[in-house]
């Protein structure tokens, strides 16, 4: 039965999530990936095992070329409903037992499936890219505010071998997205090949310095169980070891691969989704605040309904705690040519994706690529080719030009309690923020200054609303 909610247009009207059911193909995927493996070993042919790359880099990119795009967003008077019911939970929890199955099976196969050169990499890759997809399962749980999704979120990305996610993306890319800071933004002029040690190198350090800090404020060891990232690749040498005993050492030749493979999907993705886009300073020396001109968008049914409709990247990074189902489109956010499917593929190929998106990067600044985030070795090369200038003249250009947006707003009084615009997360001095190092009692103003929302990690304290409290005994 479709859902039934609130009507975009009248109050009397009813909403209907049309996709209702068919956001049950993600969980879908590694059931396919399972029967894709069984028919391959209990058939003896080979081919079967090269199913899920056919699907994913072909049949996916042809459905959604044929069956195009849906901008439609519920209403906001629907969301509250949608965000409520839970199953759109589970239909993200389904995911994880068939990816297990998946990855054990899989690795069983590796080791004693008897595999020719050219079956064993078709299994490998077909595991890799269950668990690469599973990163965005694990993303998507990772948002949320309740500890069972962000235990989980842990636990999915135990077979890709990639725990630091965890932490990187919601306290780091969310807070430096669009910028030279952020080592999961790609810059124009960039090829994905160099992007990604640039990436997986500066995510993990990232990453690391986040955490520590964290700890180190808390008064707790680095290198102890208290630290989160410790934990989740606690469980990624948990589950290999546990194969290892079971099927012997070689499998870790087989793991590593596949979670090598699986983790570069991410980071394509990563790749295609901000590429050249940059957060201009404002008057007072900051980013501005994210907005929906800074991810690339995309409303290709298909990859949205298996991706948890990632490609309207734009919302999430506004609303990183709104759940995939409620999540919008936007009118004036960049598109791509077509879905993340057809796009990871053509990333793979530099001249052809400088081709395609190069002049996409051009027309959204209006030729001004002096507002472009632009990889620092080709910059003067793509300045003179597309603006036609030399550095001198863009020094004088930026110059001239005022920075976007404003001088950053007054402090707010002194009061207790201070209120996250985005999320309504709160920080109230007398509980303070413990799990981020704050202990109760700890001052509004003791605070540093560069410090983020730790729920949506997308506002900073200068940003946040003070509010009315009763004194402090």
């Amino acid at each position: 039965m479709d859902t039934v909610l609130g009507s975009r247009t009248s109050p009397d009207a009813v909403w209907i999530d049309r996709k209702r059911y068919w956001w049950l193909l993600s969980p879908a995927l590694p059931l396919l990936a399972l029967t894709a493996l069984v028919g391959g070993h209990l058939s003896a042919q080979g081919a079967w095992y090269w199913l899920m790359p056919v699907v994913f880099y072909g049949v996916v990119p042809l459905l959604d070329w044929l069956i195009g795009a849906d901008p439609v967003n519920p209403p906001e008077r629907a969301v509250p409903m949608l965000e409520a019911d839970a199953y759109y939970r589970r239909i993200v929890f389904a995911y994880i037992p068939s990816q297990y199955a998946v990855t054990v099976y899989g690795a069983w196969l590796a080791v004693n499936g008897d595999l020719a050169a050219w079956e064993w990499i078709g299994v490998l890759v077909t595991v890799g890219l269950i668990n690469g997809v599973g990163i965005n399962t694990a993303h998507e749980l990772g948002h949320k505010t309740n500890r069972l999704e962000r235990w989980l979120a842990k636990l999915t990305l135990a077979p890709v071998a990639y725990g630091h996610f965890f932490i990187e993306h919601n306290k780091g890319h969310h807070k430096h997205v669009a910028t030279p800071e952020d080592p999961a933004s790609a810059r124009m002029g960039e090829t994905f090949w160099a992007f990604l040690p640039r990436t997986v190198i500066g995510s993990f350090r990232s990453a690391w310095r986040i955490e520590s800090a964290r700890l180190r404020r808390d008064g707790k060891p680095v290198w102890s169980l208290h630290n989160e990232i410790l934990q989740a690749y606690a469980m990624t040498a948990l589950l290999f070891g546990a194969l290892a005993a079971w099927l012997g050492p070689w499998v870790l030749v087989f793991l590593s691969l596949q979670a090598a493979y699986g983790a570069s999907l991410l980071e394509v993705v990563n790749y295609v989704e901000h590429y050249g886009l940059l957060r201009l300073k404002d008057a007072s020396g900051r980013y501005e605040r994210c907005q929906p001109r800074h991810s690339w968008n995309s409303n290709h049914v298909v990859t949205n309904l298996l991706l948890y409709q990632l490609q309207r990247h734009s919302d999430h990074h506004a609303n990183p705690t709104r759940r995939y189902q409620s999540l919008r489109d936007f009118g004036d956010a960049p598109q791509l040519p077509s879905g993340y499917a057809s796009m990871i593929l053509i990333a793979y190929f530099p001249p052809l994706w400088f081709r395609l998106m190069d002049p996409r990067v051009v027309r959204h600044y209006g030729g001004d690529l002096t507002r472009a985030n632009l990889h620092p070795p080709r910059r003067r090369r793509l300045l003179r080719r597309w603006m036609n200038r030399d550095e001198a003249s863009v020094a004088v250009l930026s110059a001239a030009r005022p920075e976007r947006g404003s001088a950053s707003p007054p402090a707010p009084p002194a009061l207790h309690r201070h209120r996250c615009p985005n999320c309504d997360f709160v920080y109230d001095e007398r509980t303070g923020c413990p799990e981020e190092g704050y202990p109760a009692g700890t001052a509004w103003s003791s605070l540093p200054p560069d410090w983020s929302c730790p729920q949506c990690a997308v506002r900073d304290k200068i940003d946040f609303v003070a509010l009315e409290s009763e004194p402090l005994v």
